[in-house]
C-alpha cells in the first residue's frame, strides 16, 4: 500500500529534475546566444566536414546577424567542399549577412578549406589561413559509376525504355557515348564558370586572374596569400581578433558559439560521402569538392 505514494514521489522528483535540467539548458543556451552580458561579441560559425546541406549554417548566420550584440562573425571552415547547391546557398547567405555593413564576416581556415569550402570563404570580408592550410581546388567534379561489365558477368541485362534521346544520359548500365560526355562537360563548364565568377566578385579580382588559378589545384595558405586568394596568415584567434577589429569592438572580443549536439547521421555522412558514392549508381551529382 505504501509503494504507490513512494512511486508517485519518485516520479514527481524525476519530473522536477527534468524540468530543472531543461530550464538550465534553455537558460544557458539563451545566455550563450545573446549579448546581454559582456557587451559586443564575435560569433563563431563552424563549417566542418563534407558540405551536404546548408540548413544549419544558414540558420546560425541568420540568428547571429539578427542579434544586435553580435558585431562580427567568424566562419571556421575545415572542409574539402561538397555539394554545389549547398555551397552556393551558404555563399549567398554570407552576402546577405554582410549586406547592410553592420556585421562583418571573416573566414578562419583550418586544415582544409578547399573547393566548396573556398567558395564560401570568398563571400567573406577577409580570409585568414594557417600557413599549412590546404585551400583552393577551384573546380567541379562529377563522378559516375558504370556497372555494365559487372552485370554482363553475372548474366543480368539492363532494359531501358525512354522518351528523349538523352534521358538516360548518366546511366550506369551502358557505356557513355562521346555525345553524352560532351553534354555533361558543358554542364560542368558552366558550373565551373559560376565558381570563378563568385571568387572574382568576392575577392575583387579579374575573372581571368581567377581562371588562371581555377584548374583544380590546391595551395598552401602561404601560397594562397601570394596569389591573393587569402588575406592574412594566422589561426582562429587571429581571425577572431581581426573580426572584432572590423566590427568596431575595442580590446579582446568576447566570443559566442552555438553548441551542437552529436549526430551519428552527420558523422557517417562526413565519413562516407564522396567515398562510397562512386560505388553506388546515383545519377548526376555535381560537387565543388576536393577529390580524395
Amino acid at each position: 500500500m505504501e509503494k504507490k505514494p513512494i512511486l508517485r514521489t519518485v516520479l514527481a522528483l524525476i519530473g522536477l529534475a527534468t524540468i530543472a535540467v531543461v530550464g538550465v539548458a534553455a537558460l544557458s543556451s539563451l545566455l550563450l546566444d545573446s549579448a546581454w552580458f559582456g557587451g559586443d561579441r564575435v560569433a563563431v560559425v563552424r563549417i566542418e566536414g563534407v558540405i551536404v546541406d546548408s540548413r544549419d549554417a544558414i540558420e546560425e548566420l541568420r540568428k547571429f546577424r539578427d542579434n544586435p550584440g553580435v558585431k562580427a562573425i567568424v566562419l571556421r571552415i575545415d572542409s574539402p567542399g561538397g555539394g554545389v547547391v549547398a555551397s552556393q546557398e551558404i555563399y549567398s547567405e554570407v552576402l546577405k549577412t554582410r549586406a547592410d555593413g553592420r556585421v562583418k564576416v571573416v573566414t578562419s581556415m583550418g586544415n582544409l578549406a578547399a573547393s566548396g569550402g573556398y567558395y564560401i570563404a570568398a563571400a567573406t570580408d577577409k580570409i585568414v589561413a594557417n600557413p599549412g592550410t590546404l585551400t583552393g581546388s577551384i573546380g567541379v567534379i562529377m563522378e559516375l559509376a558504370n556497372v555494365q561489365g559487372l552485370l554482363e558477368k553475372v548474366g543480368v541485362q539492363s532494359v531501358v525504355i525512354k522518351s528523349g534521346t538523352h534521358k538516360d544520359l548518366a546511366s550506369p548500365f551502358r557505356t557513355m557515348s562521346a555525345e553524352d560526355r560532351a553534354i555533361l562537360q558543358t554542364v560542368l563548364d558552366d558550373v565551373h564558370d559560376q565558381f570563378i565568377q563568385a571568387v572574382a566578385a568576392g575577392r575583387a579580382m579579374k575573372v581571368e586572374q581567377v581562371r588562371d588559378l581555377a584548374d583544380g589545384r590546391v595551395f598552401t595558405g602561404r601560397q594562397a596569400r601570394t596569389v591573393k586568394l587569402v588575406d592574412e596568415l594566422g589561426d582562429l584567434q587571429d581571425a577572431i581578433k581581426l573580426a572584432g577589429k572590423l566590427g568596431g569592438i575595442a580590446g579582446e572580443p568576447r566570443v559566442v558559439e552555438t553548441r551542437k549536439h552529436f549526430s551519428l547521421r552527420d558523422l557517417l555522412g562526413n565519413i562516407f560521402d564522396g567515398k562510397v558514392s562512386t560505388l553506388i549508381p546515383t545519377g548526376i551529382n555535381l560537387k565543388y569538392m576536393l577529390a580524395f
